[in-house]
């Protein structure tokens, strides 16, 4: 396997859903609760991008392994195994490869953290899991966008800000004699919670884009996602909902003070955002639209990243 044909398999243009959360989630922390323990951080960003390039993987393992429909674009070119007539034992090599190293370093993010984090980060594999494999893989039903968006966009930021403010008492689960207590500390959750939902929602469109474009396709082979479901034109609906609910939630992160009063410059991206759902709703072709919907991720979130980071700055020059 080549450089090429592994980072095509990997789809690794797509890891920017993975990147983007958790740099929000350093830039959070660093900015709403100055703090940051880098090394932890560290140790789960390699767990998350080796576990995000496993699913990806194993999503197109499974996809090339149950195709019905043996031609055309979604087969022959985006799929790496056919595209670079990759062997079966190379690809579950590098999958099984991949998985090791992820929980390798999901473990030594444990070690550094608490019991909390391991059940999360052991939930999220399971989710990662079971959205590609099993007898009903997740990405094959009308709920690909809910955990898709749930488990990148809000999961991997939370778990980044969480392994830094373990002394405030996030999450807390004790055992008393036969009774199990979960204890959320809503002063600390609220303000994760609603900083990423942009992160949510846009990568919910990621994957409703992703499926929008394949429904023909998606039919032939079985996959019954959210778009076939509810049809088309409900979909595009939906798609353009969550933006408008994304850039309402900027502006009430912005006035409850989740975020600087400079990242309201985030809105002025509705405009180039606006035009790029336009053009997907004329057209909606993995080969020619489909990118849009990533670098509207990129648009809404590099915004908010930057002036959190700015913020954070002018917080320590002001003592």
């Amino acid at each position: 396997m080549t450089i090429k044909s592994f980072l095509k398999l990997v789809e690794i243009q797509t890891k920017i859903a993975s990147v983007t959360p958790f740099m929000l989630g350093i830039a959070f922390t660093l900015y709403y609760f100055d703090t940051l323990n880098v090394l932890t951080v560290l140790a789960f960003f390699v767990s998350l991008l080796c576990f995000d390039m496993f699913t990806t993987a194993l999503n197109n393992y499974k996809d090339f392994k149950k195709a019905i429909k043996k031609e055309g674009y979604n087969y022959e070119f985006h799929n790496a195994i056919g595209q670079f007539n990759l062997k079966e034992s190379t690809v579950v090599a590098t999958i099984i490869t991949l998985f090791s190293v992820a929980v390798i370093f999901g473990v030594i993010t444990f070690l550094r953290t608490d019991y909390v984090l391991l059940l999360l980060g052991a939930l999220s594999f399971l989710m990662g899991i079971l959205y590609s494999a099993g007898p009903i893989p997740i990405s094959r039903t009308c709920f690909g966008e809910v955990f898709s968006g749930l488990f990148m966009g809000f999961f991997i930021p939370f778990l980044v800000i969480y392994a830094s403010v373990l002394t405030q008492n996030p999450v807390v689960i004790s055992l008393d004699s036969s009774i199990l207590s979960i204890t959320l500390n809503w002063r600390v959750l609220l303000p994760i919670l609603l900083i990423s939902l942009p992160t949510v929602f846009c990568i919910a469109n990621i994957m409703l884009a992703n499926n929008i474009c394949d429904v023909e396709d998606d039919f032939e082979n079985r996959r019954y996602t959210l778009p076939i479901q509810v049809g088309r034109e409900k979909a595009l609906i939906l798609f353009d909902v969550l933006y408008i609910l994304t850039y309402i939630d900027i502006i009430i992160c912005v006035i409850l003070g989740y975020l600087p009063v400079i990242s309201l410059i985030a809105l002025l991206t509705a405009i180039k955002v606006y035009g790029n759902v336009k053009a997907f709703h004329k057209v909606q072709t993995k080969k020619d639209t489909f990118a849009f919907s990533v670098m509207n991720l990129v648009l809404i979130a590099v915004p908010i990243i930057l002036t959190l980071f700015v913020g954070y700055v002018f917080k320590i020059l002001a003592g």
